[in-house]
């Protein structure tokens, strides 16, 4: 029977289409609302994936295509021009549909059930309104291939390219920031036989990503595929996870594989030019007209004339020159790479995938499977570049000697597979401490592969990884909630010194003489009720305000404050002190009634609200060390500091004779405020007690919600 919403739909003439593909799909929502979707084709469990998504949150699904389409400014009025151009410049809808016309038709029929999927959500939930896009196609999959949080089109200045095209100058920026930033990445770790104490396989799955950025479900067919795991709102394949055999975490990564390359332009009768060699290239353009909704609500457009050479678009002028910026543009590839790494069956096949597309341009992947077989690989998408040139900066683009020369082989790249030690890692840092002995060496690659430096959250792996003990599930679970700080344990000795090297009529003496002494006999461990990580923490932030900017960037505050000036380690103490007292009345507190879960509202942007609950949280801040990361700060209404970035969906993986696995997801699965599960693992978030998966039939038995058919 239809229902009203259906009625309502019935003019549709793509409705008997969906109805089919929705007879074809059964979506199974267990206890804690995670959906376990089955369909006869890959296609079916596409258009159940995407449907279950919906349910669970429209509009983050409607917000990730309204920036990677280039059409944000439609919900968002004029100020987001600039970030729909910047979108628009590399990929708008002429060169996403003709990229949809080149795509092989295996991969256009997962696509149209996409498309198929949300519209079918739409037409028969007739209460959802959508800000913009009322209806999908399935050419848009391809503007949102990259399912990691920001993406390498960021790495153009918006400041700066509004400047270029018209809009207002670039933004002064600040000389420190009001709050240390959280850094953008994750943990992932692999262990072999060697260190597993049953000689099975295991995989973290720790991404640092803002809250609620991915859905947490199950996607099989009867042809083969079944995948667990988060897939990023609106993408139809499952990001980071695991199948049967395989498992795989992202961590963003320091390739250098983006590059600026300086254009000179020359101006003549027939228009504007660029020289390259002896040749004088005619400057492409195009116009991009550009919607926007005004404050009354209506819309209107504003084009813009847009540049590029054959190095990418004119993204920036710099001392006069003119700027071009290229970047990995293979959506077709990178659709295909994204889907068919979850079809893996082991190493060979998961390598084979990415040699084939080479569309990863930002991803170390930590690989683990049945096989006991583990794997370091590096993103495949890697030009190859003349070295005698410093790709860090701009580049004459002028001069052909700088071109990208093709794409290095991935067997040329770094990667470490099946160490010997039976471990690997990566906390976003360089290559070279990926395996213990095992590592890459940077003397064997190109100077220009990797930019990235070691962190604090790697020196906190190596050490633990590097004992002897033999780690199953549950301990590596416990791996990754290890509460040691190593920042702390070489900065606070050195604060002490300074300490203890004042004068005794320095009135700073007497002032800090109990808050040095509470880090004295601290054991350099975070928890709910440790005072100590309150002020260490605080005082840390006060040094990063204190340093300079090539130390923020470049060197890395946590190495930095324990060698800083000791004035300066002495006046951040006193600072952090004096913003305790003022903020909480007191400099001694438990930095659980500091630090702070909370889950109000289904709004993108969250707000918190300190007379509100909220749950306490140990962990903190990935800056300092801890791998179980907790990006939290205080807002403009609060005192408390609230975590909005880390540890977002994680997991823990066994690949035995039967994949075994516990995971959490920050809150819930549901974007509802209304659902039970809006925030029903708020607790074991919190905690560390992540609850199992239910990736076989037999799990579900006795933790069922319902069962049900799309559209039902």
């Amino acid at each position: 029977m239809l229902t009203l919403a259906l009625l309502l739909a019935a003019a549709s003439p793509d409705l008997p289409r969906w109805k089919a593909e929705a007879a074809r799909v059964s979506i199974t929502r267990d206890d804690w609302g995670i959906a376990h979707i089955k369909g006869h084709s890959d296609a079916d469990a596409v258009f159940g994936a995407i449907y279950a998504q919906a349910e669970d949150d429209f509009s983050r699904i409607e917000r990730n295509y309204l920036t990677a389409l280039g059409r944000q400014a439609e919900a968002d009025g004029e100020e987001a021009i600039w970030d729909d151009l910047r979108h628009r410049l590399y990929l708008d809808e002429g060169d996403l549909r003709a990229a949809y016309a080149r795509t092989p038709a295996n991969m256009r029929a997962l696509m149209q059930a996409w498309a198929d999927g949300l519209n079918f959500f739409l037409a028969t939930h007739p209460q959802v309104k959508p800000k913009v896009l009322t209806r999908f196609e399935p050419w848009m999959v391809l503007a949102f291939t990259e399912g990691s949080i920001g993406g390498d089109i960021e790495q153009v200045d918006l400041d700066k390219l509004r400047a270029f095209y018209g809009g207002k100058p670039p933004a002064i920026a600040s000389a420190a920031p009001a709050l240390m930033t959280e850094p953008m990445g994750s943990n992932g770790i692999a262990i072999g036989p060697a260190k597993s104490a049953n000689g099975h396989a295991l995989l973290l799955i720790n991404p640092h990503t803002s809250f609620y950025f991915r859905s947490e479900l199950q996607m099989t067919s009867d042809k083969g595929l079944n995948a667990y795991g988060a897939s990023t709102w609106g993408q139809f394949f499952i990001y980071q996870g695991f199948n049967e055999k395989v498992g795989w975490m992202h961590t963003s990564s320091n390739a250098d594989n983006v590059d600026d390359f300086v254009e000179i332009i020359v101006r003549g009768p027939k228009g504007l030019s660029y020289r390259y060699g002896n040749e004088i290239r005619p400057l492409l353009t195009r116009v991009e007209p550009i919607r926007f909704r005004r404050p009354d609500g209506t819309l209107a457009t504003r084009s813009f004339t847009t540049f590029r050479t054959h190095h990418g678009p004119i993204v920036r002028s710099e001392g006069g020159k003119w700027i071009a910026t290229a970047l990995m543009n293979r959506p077709v590839e990178a659709i295909q790479q994204s889907w068919l790494r979850t079809k893996a069956a082991d190493l060979a096949s998961f390598r084979q995938v990415g040699a084939t597309y080479q569309a990863n341009s930002s991803n170390i992947t930590i690989f683990a499977g049945a096989k006991g077989e583990t794997a370091w690989l590096y993103p495949q998408f890697m030009p190859r570049r003349d070295p005698r040139f410093d790709y860090t900066r701009p580049v004459d683009g002028s001069d052909p000697r700088t071109d990208w020369h093709g794409l290095i082989p991935v067997a040329q790249l770094p990667e470490v597979a099946n160490p010997k030690a039976g471990w690997l890692y990566n906390t976003n840092n360089w290559p070279w401490t990926a395996a213990g002995a095992d590592s890459p060496k940077a003397a064997s690659f190109p100077g220009y592969i990797d930019t990235g430096k070691e962190n604090a959250r790697g020196e906190h792996a190596m050490m633990l990884l590097g004992s002897p003990e033999r780690l199953t599930r549950d301990t590596l679970l416990t791996t990754a909630f290890d509460p040691n700080l190593p920042a702390f344990a070489q900065a606070v000795p050195a604060l002490v010194h300074a300490y203890d090297a004042l004068p005794a009529s320095d009135p700073r003496k007497a002032r800090l003489r109990e808050p040095v002494e509470l880090l004295k006999g601290w054991d350099y461990k975070w928890g709910v009720a440790s005072e100590p990580t309150t002020l260490a923490v605080f005082w840390a932030t006060e040094m990063d305000r204190a340093a300079a900017p090539d130390i923020r960037h470049e060197r890395g505050v946590y190495k930095w404050m324990a060698v800083a000036p000791p004035a300066i380690q002495v006046d951040a103490l006193a600072a952090a002190v004096d913003r305790l007292e003022r903020d909480f009345g007191r400099w001694r507190i438990a930095w659980g009634e500091v630090n702070r879960f909370q889950r109000i509202s289904d709004d993108i942007k969250p707000r918190f609200d300190d007379a509100q609950p909220s749950i306490p949280i140990g962990f903190v801040s990935g800056n300092w060390g801890s791998l179980a990361s907790f990006g939290s700060q205080p807002y403009a209404n609060t005192k408390r500091w609230y975590g909005n970035y880390g540890n977002s969906f994680v997991a823990v993986v066994e690949f035995g004779p039967r994949v075994s696995a516990r995971a959490v997801t920050a809150g819930g699965e549901s974007g509802d405020p209304k659902s039970p599960h809006f925030k029903d693992q708020a607790e074991r978030y919190a905690t560390g007690n992540f609850r199992e998966v239910y990736f076989y039939p037999d799990q579900l038995t006795g933790h069922t919600e319902r069962t049900y058919r799309p559209g039902e």
